[in-house]
């Protein structure tokens, strides 16, 4: 797998160009992979000690770069006009702000960098591993591409968002796990809804400028903090009462009490600065850290008790 990597390396770099490679780094949005690792990570149980298999790792690897670059890489390619009037991209928390010309090879690149990992995993987990990575690679053309381009079909660029839930399924089918419950399943989807509101409150207004319809632009920045605070009030919910997991279920309640102020004392109906959203997002991720470290630990997701 080694030089399965480093032939990644050399074609996403283009022919050794470090600011190239740099570039497609940036475009994956490594301060947004945590959405992705968390939902890895959840299957596991720390009783199995996974951290001793080679394909764990393995795993995880493909999850932060390479499905980030297909994920971000596809969203980029056909979001140039927004991202150019966005001010909190250009930088490896939010995203890249690529030419026309660099994004241009993106497609082709996602293709080389993605490939390997195909047939790799499909060498070792079967058809159905190559289905769910068809399916994951097909979700992200119909969100993104006409004449499908769910992206701007509001409600429905949320709903979409359930396709991150599959990287718990390829998660167990390439570490041979037990299947999570239907319950975990609803509260991933959750999860992904609520990590994509937040990312459209921050764009309101690039997408305003540049035309683009999401569910933020058509309902306002107070209306959509509503909808985000519905989700995580039912998130902290199936938390306190099917899993009884307290921790994590206190982490969503002091982010529920921040909303709150937010709306109704802080920022109201103001857009965030660059420099609160760079905030923002190292909080999240190391919310996001902590959080991780408990599911692992605790086990309660694998365990609803309703």
């Amino acid at each position: 797998m080694k030089s399965t990597l480093l032939l990644c390396v050399s074609f996403v770099s283009q022919n050794g160009n470090d600011i190239n490679f740099l570039k497609d780094i940036k475009i994956s949005r490594p301060g947004l992979w945590f959405p992705t690792v968390w939902i890895y990570l959840v299957p596991f149980s720390l009783d199995s000690e996974f951290w001793q298999q080679p394909i764990f790792w393995i795993g995880l690897f493909f999850v932060t770069f390479p499905l980030n670059y297909l994920v971000y890489g596809l969203n980029d390619y056909n979001d140039i006009a927004s991202d150019k009037l966005n001010d909190r991209k250009g930088n490896f928390l939010f995203g890249a702000k690529a030419s026309q010309q660099h994004l241009a090879t993106v497609p082709k690149k996602i293709a080389i960098v993605l490939l390997p990992f195909i047939i790799y995993f499909t060498f070792l987990s079967g058809i159905y591993m190559l289905l769910l990575l068809a399916f994951m690679i097909v979700i992200n053309i119909i969100y993104n591409f006409k004449p499908f381009r769910i992206k701007e079909r509001p409600p429905f660029e949320i709903c979409i968002q359930i396709g991150y839930v599959f990287t718990a399924f390829f998660s167990v089918l390439l570490n041979d796990l037990t299947m999570i419950p239907w319950q975990t399943i609803m509260y991933l989807t959750l999860f992904a809804f609520q990590a994509h509101i937040t990312g459209e409150i921050m764009d309101i207004e690039p997408d305003r400028l540049a035309g683009k319809k999401t569910t933020a632009t058509l309902i306002g920045r107070k209306n959509t903090k509503y909808l985000m605070l519905v989700l995580l009030l039912l998130e902290t919910y199936i938390l306190t009462i099917w899993f009884q997991d307290y921790v994590l279920a206190g982490f969503l309640g002091i982010f529920s009490i921040w909303l709150l102020l937010d709306v109704f004392i802080f920022f109201k109906e103001k857009p965030y600065s660059v420099a609160q959203m760079k905030l923002f997002g190292i909080a999240m991720n190391l919310s996001a850290l902590a959080s991780m470290l408990w599911a692992l630990y605790s086990g309660k997701l694998l365990h609803p008790v309703f």
